[in-house]
């Protein structure tokens, strides 16, 4: 079977109750090109761009009142099911200050860098209460191969399954299969 050529994230679909101030946020305070627009009269389709070939959207549905909640990344809560955060890639350190400063400049609230290892990370929100961090890879751990026996890149005490096979074989005999609802 061969293995697909990936070349980033292509987009993250997400949606927003404001879309002028999702574009005022992501255009203005973040600095990220729109760079390209859907309009229906059912809903707006917006895509900012975060380098080649990678962007996140954002819906925004026509008379539609959404439930929104704020809560920070990582905090476990009943009603994040397949969402935590978006975490957006930043050359290096002083990109990573550099925003941080941007951030606190447009008065928004930021965290310190926090050291994660591999990574060196901030973390804030939108206006929306949508859970952002920015990040650079202190390791860049896509660019080399994956030694599994590595514990400042793999972790995990307790690993899952899969891991484990990984780590025994260098590969996976079985995937996860899935069904359309």
């Amino acid at each position: 079977m061969t293995t697909p050529k990936w070349s980033g994230i292509n987009h993250l679909a997400l949606v927003t109750p404001d879309m002028d101030a999702t574009v005022r946020f992501y255009c203005g305070v973040l600095g990220a090109p729109l760079v390209s627009t859907v309009g229906t009269p059912g809903f707006r389709h917006y895509f900012f761009g975060f380098g080649p070939q990678c962007t996140v959207a954002f819906f925004e549905y026509t008379g539609l009142e959404l439930d929104t909640f704020a809560l920070p990344s990582g905090v476990p809560d009943a009603r994040k099911v397949q969402f935590d955060h978006l975490s957006l890639n930043l050359a290096d350190e002083d990109a990573l200050l550099a925003l941080r400063q941007r951030l606190l400049d447009y008065d928004c609230e930021v965290t310190e860098v926090v050291d994660h290892g591999t990574i060196h990370s901030i973390y804030f929100t939108d206006p929306h209460g949508i859970a952002l961090e920015a990040s650079w890879w202190v390791q860049d751990v896509t660019a080399i191969e994956a030694n599994y026996d590595d514990p400042g890149v793999f972790g995990d005490q307790t690993p899952v399954p899969a891991l484990v096979e990984l780590r025994a074989s260098g590969k996976l005999t079985t995937g996860a299969g899935t069904r359309l609802s």
